[in-house]
């Protein structure tokens, strides 16, 4: 796989002849290790609770939150049957998922107001802590590569 083909380049609209695409190719390897994270916590061998169409959900779910239809659309495509969770106007009740999809976009979108309350409350609905763990992983990981997009854009002057 190429570089320009990567989630973050490909949904930043980075080309390779372009100089956005030079500078980016100078740090392949970060474009590398940026797809084989995403690839860890979208797609891991040990999914625990959360398998892989349920994790593509969730982190279209995420960049929708943040306003980057490209890179939700990117994901909805692996959401198969989760899709739905994908309308941030859905709590995630109709899937029994209700505490997870609320924990989810808390830690997306209000990051400074989550609290032990919150773990105790994935916890009450029986979220082990590995798959609390797993939550919080792609999380984290979907906050990086939205910024990531969002300043490559920026470097090739793109504003949206």
């Amino acid at each position: 796989m190429s570089i320009f083909e990567t989630t973050a380049l490909s949904v930043a609209g980075i080309a390779a002849e372009t100089a956005t695409g030079a500078a980016t190719a100078t740090r392949a390897n970060i474009m590398e290790m940026t797809q084989a994270a995403e690839e860890a916590v979208l797609a891991p061998e040990d999914t625990g609770a959360f398998p892989h169409e349920l994790r593509a959900a969730l982190a279209a779910r995420v960049a929708r939150l943040n306003g980057d239809d490209g890179l939700a659309e990117r994901y909805l495509a692996r959401a198969g049957t989760f899709a739905g969770l994908a309308d941030t106007g859905t709590d995630g009740s109709a899937e029994g998922l209700a505490v997870v999809v609320g924990f989810f976009d808390k830690v997306a979108a209000r990051t400074a107001e989550v609290a032990a309350e919150d773990i105790a409350a994935l916890q009450t609905a029986g979220v082990s802590d590995a798959d609390i763990v797993r939550l919080c992983e792609l999380n984290a990981f979907l906050a990086y590569q939205i910024r990531l997009i969002a300043g490559l854009r920026l470097m090739q002057g793109d504003a949206a």
